[in-house]
Formats: structure tokens, C-alpha cells, sequence
């Protein structure tokens, strides 16, 4: 733990942050497995040809993950002034999140779980 004045160690601690472009999507009803089969294919490419494998990827996740890399884009754009062309899929991963568990009634009176799984995708951009 950093010595000082609590502003200092504010101070400090943001001056560690991540400066590169990012967008995150919470909660996305997807299993992190199969958000990682589509974001293994897209990981260190540069956006356009993301942008092209995510179009006629026919996954469910790719269009959630197209959606979120055009944000990214638009946010590095806006936000830190980076020219499109140079940027490239630095970092992208999908975290688990919470599992809404259902009940399926079965045969004989006995029920079975179903669990549908959440997970939170992040991709980082950065340029070349």
C-alpha cells in the first residue's frame, strides 16, 4: 500500500490505468465458451478484417461481439483521436458472470436444471 495523503494515492493508482481503447458488454446471455470460439478468430487482426470475419461468422455471438467492436472503434476514435486504419484487436476475453438457474420438469415427477449461463465480454484495441 502506497505511503501518503489519500489524493496521492488516488493519484498514483490512475496513473497506472490502461489508456487504450476498450468496450465491455455485461451480462451477455452467451456462455463464455462459445463467445471464445468467436473471439479466438478475431484476436490480434486488424478491425476491418474483424469487422468481415464477425459479419459472415454465423454464430449468435458474433453479432453481439461485431456490435461491441464497433464501439470500441467509435470510442477510440472520438475519445483518443486514433485513425481507424491503424487499429488492431489487441485484447479480447469474455469473464463469467452469474447463471440464471431454471428447472425443466422431467419423467416420474422429477425435475431437472437448466443453467444459462452469462458471461462479460472485453475488447481492447490499440494502435499499430
Amino acid at each position: 500500500m502506497a505511503k501518503g495523503h489519500r489524493s496521492q494515492i488516488k493519484r498514483e493508482r490512475n496513473a497506472n490505468k490502461d489508456t487504450r481503447p476498450s468496450a465491455k458488454l455485461s451480462y451477455a446471455r452467451v456462455s463464455v465458451q462459445k463467445a471464445c470460439f468467436v473471439l479466438d478468430a478475431i484476436r490480434g487482426k486488424d478491425v476491418t478484417t474483424a469487422l468481415g470475419i464477425l459479419t459472415y461468422n454465423p454464430r449468435y455471438a458474433s453479432a453481439l461481439i461485431k456490435k461491441l467492436l464497433e464501439s470500441a472503434i467509435a470510442n477510440a476514435e472520438n475519445n483518443n483521436g486514433m485513425n481507424r486504419e491503424n487499429l488492431y484487436v489487441a485484447e479480447c476475453f469474455a469473464n463469467k458472470g452469474p447463471t440464471m438457474k431454471r428447472v425443466q420438469p422431467r419423467a416420474q415427477g422429477r425435475a431437472y436444471r437448466i443453467e444459462k449461463r452469462m458471461s462479460h465480454i472485453t475488447v481492447v484495441l490499440d494502435e499499430k
